[in-house]
């Protein structure tokens, strides 16, 4: 970065404000007066307002009475005759800035034909900008000015066709020139150095009609990482850890155990959720295998990640592999999540946001230092209009260009209650029946705790569903105490809670609970963070016996799919996936992440027993309500019940299903109980700990004995 020598700095901080700081070492730092010059060499005085000692330096607080116009080079000058540049400082940051170059058009970036091609950039504090174009073949370089316009937008028209040049802007901010891609880019060349110029229209696939989804509750969404799905040796899927590996029917793995595609679809979810697969850092695309990463290193927004595509150094092939897996997916029933990172980029100083408009995107604190809520060194400013526009920009485009069916937004605790109101409007205006669901963990990030889409603000987003941590820690244990016991590892103590969470988490009538409706929750046990279910329990159940253990996942597994709300399943978790004790595997080789095939071969009983609760969940409505009214008319627990035992009826549903009476028994200990019916009627079993579906296993009259740790269902047609 070039250094500009400055005998004293000078900054405009409001937009009637600007701060001199001038060291000690130039006349003791003691000035007494500074004049500003304009463009048009025009002067006048500026008024100091406010001296401070900053022991090297003195800070000089000076008001103007003229308006300086933002994005012009202006000059300070003292009394002997010394001058410098007016830099830009924290107006940038300030309530007036963001008004004055709020931009509302929808044509940011590149907008391509044959004949011509106009770029578009925002970048109001910029003296200057040049598009740089590049012939990736010849390494032939072109510079053209642009012209800045309306509201701080920079524009250039290039009169021929230029598809498969490669380009990025060069950007004058405060005397320094940067390079850097544009943020609005579609395309990039490998690793992400430069936007590329694609026509998009080849890349088209018509989405496919999907089976109705009524309701939010409707779902159950089923998490997998791109790579690995895929990339086990004894996957039988031929394009291993790529786009294509997801397109791919028919494949077996050991003991011709059904895989990729073919397995989830027999599996019944409704939903897969990729781990992010826009653009990201830590995985170089030349050597896809030398390296792993879960994808939260976002680099381009708006651009498929190239290691996951058969040729990383065509720009088309991944826009359009990744658009083919995403049809397939939806051609076989299956909706596609997309997990979105909008809350940090991966280093702030190197991306195309810092580079571009220093000092915008990114929240600061007190002190004028970047914030680190989300623990990697920056937060994403989600309420400044420009941002906002970017993070919605980006969300339409992935809905209208890729056809996706909805988003995850990792960490969405630091962005703001405004900008998801807005993409929650945009997403439905295009599919009404997207999912929107985040991670509502509250994080110190320098925004009012009011404005955060945190968990404690769920009655401000109710068209968004937010990842349940009590359900998770109440089940299982906390997720940062390894060796913690929840109920179904055996600690009963969570017994009341639970119940409230098997009730949707909604709130009653003494108001309890986190949400008013259960298409609010994500009731879940095991995600990509944190250790497996199944690794937490060989710790904190290491005592216990593998097949006890395992009778405890698959009770765990059992409470998700059948508690109200919209249950998620981190892919694997139905066959005891384990990561060798790894928590944290986001950068872990392929030998712990992967997803193992050979595991699933030798526990197909217990993952037909998952298949068939996916199977009871999508037969009877009543195990998926949609509103709190509902659930309190319907679901009643029983009591008095063991400690080791949480027992509900489903009441009165005959209008949701086949059955007019539902029981749902949960046991947590290796012990024989014994449960009393609430009537004397016929109750058929379909579930029962080993096997569970929606056909008849055997029937009971008055009362039904536990043994040991499982699940239970019972039905019964009638009044």
């Amino acid at each position: 970065m070039l250094n500009v020598h400055r005998t004293f700095e000078a900054y405009i901080d409001r937009m009637n404000t600007i701060t001199i700081l001038v060291p000690k070492s130039y006349h003791q730092g003691k000035l007494k007066a500074f004049t500003i010059e304009n463009p048009n060499h025009e002067r006048c005085a500026l008024r100091i307002h406010k001296e401070t000692d900053l022991s090297t330096r003195m800070k000089y607080e000076c008001r103007i009475d003229v308006p300086i116009e933002i994005g012009q080079h202006y000059l300070i000058y003292d009394e002997y005759g010394a001058f410098t540049d007016l830099q830009i400082g924290a107006v940038i940051r300030t309530k007036e800035f963001d008004e004055q170059f709020f931009y509302n058009g929808n044509d940011l970036g590149v907008i391509y034909t044959r004949q011509q091609t106009t770029f578009k950039l925002w970048a109001p504090t910029a003296t200057e900008v040049k598009l740089k174009l590049l012939e990736p073949k010849t390494g032939k370089e072109e510079h053209i000015p642009l012209e800045r316009t309306e509201r701080g937008v920079w524009t250039v028209t290039v009169f021929r066709d230029i598809e498969g040049m490669h380009y990025n802007y060069l950007v004058c901010v405060n005397l320094v020139w940067r390079e850097a891609v544009d943020p609005y880019a579609v395309a990039v060349s490998m690793n992400g150095e430069y936007g590329v110029i694609v026509d998009l229209t080849k890349t088209h696939i018509p989405k496919p009609s999907l089976p109705p989804l009524l309701s939010p509750t409707d779902a159950i969404i089923y998490e997998a990482h791109i790579r690995d799905f895929t990339i086990h040796p004894d996957s039988g899927i031929v394009h291993k850890g790529m786009y294509l590996g997801l397109t791919e029917l028919g494949t077996t793995g050991p003991n011709n155990t059904v895989t990729g595609l073919s397995y989830i679809k027999e599996l019944g979810i409704t939903h897969v959720e990729l781990l992010p697969f826009n653009d990201f850092a830590g995985v170089d695309e030349g050597q896809p295998n030398q390296q792993y990463n879960w994808g939260y290193n976002p680099l381009h927004y708006n651009v498929p990640e190239g290691s996951y595509a058969t040729d990383p150094a065509d720009p088309y092939a991944r826009i359009y592999e990744l658009k083919k897996a995403i049809r397939t997916l939806q051609e076989n029933g299956i909706r596609v999540i997309m997990d979105v990172v909008y809350n940090h980029v991966y280093i702030r100083e190197q991306s195309s946001f810092e580079k571009i408009v220093p000092g915008y995107y990114f929240r600061h604190d007190e002190h004028g230092l970047p914030s680190n809520g989300t623990g990697v060194g920056n937060d994403i400013a989600s309420e400044r209009k420009m941002v906002r526009k970017f993070i919605v920009d980006s969300i339409r485009f992935w809905m209208e260009e890729y056809h996706v069916d909805g988003f995850r937004f990792d960490l969405m605790g630091i962005l703001d209650i405004e900008t998801m109101k807005e993409i929650c409007s945009v997403v439905h205006s295009i599919d009404p029946s997207a999912l929107l669901l985040g991670e509502g963990w509250d994080l110190p990030t320098p925004l009012p705790s009011e404005q955060k889409a945190t968990l404690q603000n769920a009655d401000k987003l109710p068209d968004i569903a937010y990842f349940n941590d009590r359900f998770r820690d109440s089940i299982k244990g906390s997720a940062f105490s390894v060796a913690d016991q929840g109920f179904v590892l055996g600690d009963c103590a969570y017994r009341e809670r639970i119940k409230e969470m098997i009730a949707g988490s909604v709130r009653t009538g003494t108001g309890q609970g986190l949400f008013f409706a259960p298409t609010q929750t994500i009731n879940y046990v095991e995600s990509h963070d944190n250790h497996t279910f199944w690794d937490k329990m060989m710790i904190a159940n290491g005592h216990e016996s593998e097949a006890v253990r395992k009778k405890r996942q698959k009770l765990a597994t059992a409470m998700v799919l059948l508690s109200q709300g919209i249950p998620f399943l981190h892919s694997g978790q139905e066959f005891y996936r384990t990561k060798q004790g790894i928590e944290n595997s986001y950068n872990a080789p392929d030998e712990i992440n992967q997803l193992d095939w050979k595991r699933k071969s030798e526990h197909e009983e217990d993952v037909r027993y998952i298949q068939g609760l996916i199977r009871l969940r999508n037969e009877h409505r009543a195990f998926r309500l949609a509103t709190a009214a509902e659930i309190r008319a319907h679901l009643l627990f029983l009591e008095p019940m063991p400690p080791s035992i949480i027992a509900y009826q489903l009441h009165h549903v005959q209008a949701y299903g086949r059955w007019s009476d539902i029981i749902v028994i949960h046991h947590n200990q290796e012990t024989k109980e014994r449960v009393f019916l609430p009537d004397e009627d016929e109750w058929h079993v379909v579930c029962d700990g080993k096997r569970s579906g929606i056909d008849p296993l055997f029937s009971v009259q008055k009362e039904m004995e536990i043994d040991g740790v499982a699940t239970f269902v019972l039905v019964k047609t009638g009044s």
